[in-house]
């Protein structure tokens, strides 16, 4: 195994593994009880409720689809809308398996069905990161000054929920927080070590046409309202299964969006947000749960935050891989 594909094979496996430690530690933190009303939780919630939410998932994806097509545009090329689409669900397949690919399998799965240049259709993918940055920014700022207060406390739960505190003697509760220091340094280390300086120079040159022509979009009014339309489906796609249970659904707002953006740290942190996704929403969600005086608070909503977890990711996995199927034959009929 040469150099290369040692670090490829860590940058997939490490993530993969904390994934399946955080997994294992969320039921592995509930007793026997918490276990219990973990699944009543999930056998009677509304699943209408569940449905809706991906429905708007969908809208999200395709109006993100839609979006695509006016920074591509000022490079000189015309694209077909389900191409975009099709192009970016297998790459969110791919990157749940193999984390920050999917963004280059989404430009090259685009190279083959609309013949727009790999370098090109690439930096403006990274101008759409950029753009999601900046949005989800904005909404962690509002969300910090509606939480107040309990954005602390709920510091300290996440701590706690790792077993490690201030006080914390336990050499097990050490060793975990030890245990996942060395797997964030050393995801860190590969990151960095990828490439030289040169090639990250000559590299991100090739990108700029790409990444500007976010500054030559002729139809902005469209553009922003497609915006609009993708991060409203996204907050409501996340809020409505908050109303699955009749516990959660005594969440405040600001709660589900201090939820909502957590939940979007972990599906950067592993693979697809396995275990950091459905912990950390978990996490937000008990410590409200808890305030309003409900039985079982904790196992509640890991129940949430596991069930729009699994609805998400099943939906992702389903579209990417019914994507898949009609580009590729796409491409050999047109081939």
């Amino acid at each position: 195994m040469s150099k290369k594909q040692f670090i490829k094979f860590l940058k997939t496996v490490l993530p993969l593994i904390l994934g399946f430690y955080l997994t294992w530690y969320l039921f592995h933190s509930m007793s026997k009880d918490s276990l219990f009303f973990f699944y009543k939780s999930l056998k009677e919630a509304n699943y209408l409720l569940i449905i809706l939410s991906l429905l708007l998932g969908v809208l999200a994806y395709y109006a993100r689809a839609l979006r695509w097509k006016y920074t591509i545009e000022p490079l000189g090329f015309t694209t077909n809308a389900w191409n975009r689409y099709h192009a970016m669900m297998i790459g969110y397949v791919v990157n749940m398996t193999i984390p920050r690919a999917g963004e280059a399998s989404r430009a090259m799965m685009l190279q083959q069905s609309d013949q727009v240049p790999f370098v090109k259709s690439f930096g403006t993918i990274i101008m759409e990161r950029l753009v999601d940055i900046i949005i989800l920014g904005l909404i962690s700022l509002i969300t910090f000054f509606l939480v107040g207060p309990d954005f602390w406390e709920i510091k300290n739960k996440i701590i706690e929920k790792f077993g490690v505190n201030e006080n914390s003697s336990s050499i097990f509760s050490k060793f975990k927080l030890i245990v996942i220091g060395v797997f964030i340094i050393v995801l860190l280390i590969i990151s960095c070590v990828q490439s030289v300086r040169k090639k990250i120079i000559e590299f991100v040159l090739s990108l700029k046409e790409g990444i500007f022509s976010i500054f030559k979009i002729k139809e902005i009014g469209k553009y922003l309202f497609l915006t609009f339309v993708i991060w409203a489906s996204y907050i409501l796609m996340f809020i409505i299964p908050f109303y699955a249970f009749k516990e959660t659904a005594l969440v405040p707002l600001h709660g589900i969006l201090l939820a909502f953006i957590l939940g979007a740290f972990g599906i950067s942190f592993t693979n697809g947000g396995i275990g950091s996704y459905p912990l950390l929403i978990g996490v937000v969600t008990g410590f409200y749960l808890k305030k309003t005086g409900v039985q079982h608070p904790d196992a509640i909503a890991n129940a949430l935050g596991m069930l729009i977890w699994v609805s998400q990711t099943v939906l992702m996995i389903v579209l990417g891989l019914i994507s898949l199927y009609f580009l590729q034959k796409k491409i050999k009929k047109d081939g």
